[in-house]
């Protein structure tokens, strides 16, 4: 079990809760290069509306394809990240170092890794690309849709062996899973849940999304300079729905502490943001609702949340209902301690990756099977 993270700052604990743009925070300790790449779906048509003429998915791969007899990928590995991250922050020792060394479960001798940047997030097409507030307004139904033609049409990949994603990212496995459930042979979600996002959770989101429309600054979509008090706001409620208690008491156990640590999170973070950019983010979650087809996902599953999840907390018990209806689903809940790092505790791989392999080993031969644990 990993020790303790307590020399780690909160706002990189912070940092990885959410995806937040966070190189200068962690450096990346993984030896192996990841190769960069564009694909441009052509007249992509929005759920919601609205087509752009050309649409970019930005994505990384680890890792090379290996090909059966007849030339097909056989060990292809989709990595999906968060609300306003990319593919990159998979690449930070946390997460990085547990996964994709010699002998680790995605080992990159062994797994062709592609971590795709989402619409709007990273280097794929977004609104601050020039559009503002014309660009069209996408949902995760987009998002899959346009991994899963840079994975075909662009990587020529025609099976996965995994799809795992993380807080949005697992959310957008839901949907994989019920989409193409054919395509994979496991899936993986963590920090997230498989059902309309309404309650605490969707409150947040609107005070978010109000705070940045309701800002004089914003303009309509067509400031000339970022609307920072929507943006100080946005970034607020960030970081307690991203926050884990224990590890704040421990890292944060003065004023002094506190308050100098929240002045260095706005100033280190507030210049990272776009508003147009993260409002199209938060509103993407808007219709997700995968709780009406979860008896189709076939491919097994696990499903891994933590104790101290403000975003997905445990009492609502809906992780445990909603598991049963898989005909292979297992889901995990991992206490709140010391080594959790609240909703961000899906990028801190030591935790769960032993689930992970279980996975891989149940799934290795296209079996698998589960229950809900505990």
């Amino acid at each position: 079990m990993m020790k303790p993270a307590r020399a780690h700052t909160t706002r990189a604990i912070l940092a990885l809760a959410f995806g937040f743009p966070f190189a200068s925070l962690v450096a990346t300790a993984h030896a192996a290069p990841a190769r960069e790449g564009d694909f441009v779906a052509h007249d992509f048509r929005f759920h919601a509306g609205g087509t752009l003429p050309a649409l970019r998915v930005h994505y990384l791969a680890l890792g090379a394809p290996s090909r059966d007899a007849k030339g097909a990928v056989t060990n292809a590995v989709l990595v999906l990240h968060g609300t306003s991250g990319s593919g990159r922050q998979f690449l930070v020792p946390q997460f990085a170092n547990e996964l994709y060394g010699a002998g680790q479960p995605l080992d990159t001798t062994q797994y062709y890794v592609i971590l795709p940047d989402g619409i709007g997030h990273g280097g794929s097409s977004k609104p601050s690309d020039g559009l503002h507030a014309k660009f069209p307004h996408y949902d995760y139904e987009d998002m899959v849709t346009a991994q899963y033609r840079l994975v075909t049409e662009h990587l020529g990949v025609a099976h996965l062996r995994l799809v795992m994603g993380t807080s949005m990212g697992g959310m957008q496995t839901w949907v994989w899973g019920e989409a193409h459930p054919e395509f994979m042979d496991a899936l993986m979600p963590l920090a997230c849940l498989p059902v309309a996002i309404v309650g605490r959770n969707r409150m947040w989101r609107d005070m978010l999304k109000d705070a940045i429309t309701s800002d004089p600054d914003w303009k309509g979509g067509e400031y000339k300079a970022e609307p920072t008090r929507a943006l100080r706001t946005a970034l607020d409620l960030l970081s307690i729905a991203g926050s884990a208690p224990l590890p704040m008491q421990a890292s944060l156990a003065t004023r002094g502490a506190v308050d100098s640590s929240y002045a260095k999170l706005m100033k280190d973070r507030l210049s990272t943001y776009d508003a147009n950019d993260l409002l199209y983010q938060v509103d993407a979650s808007r219709d997700y609702d995968p709780s009406s087809g979860l008896e189709r996902i076939t491919a097994p599953m696990m499903f891994v949340n933590s104790g101290d999840d403000f975003i997905n907390p445990p009492e609502l018990g809906i992780a445990e209902r909603e598991i049963k209806r898989l005909p292979h689903g297992t889901f995990v809940l991992l206490p709140a301690s010391a080594q959790t790092h609240g909703h961000g505790t899906h990028t801190w791989a030591a935790l769960w990756k032993d689930h992970l392999v279980a996975l891989l080993a149940a799934t290795a031969g296209g079996g698998g099977g589960g229950g809900a644990q505990r």
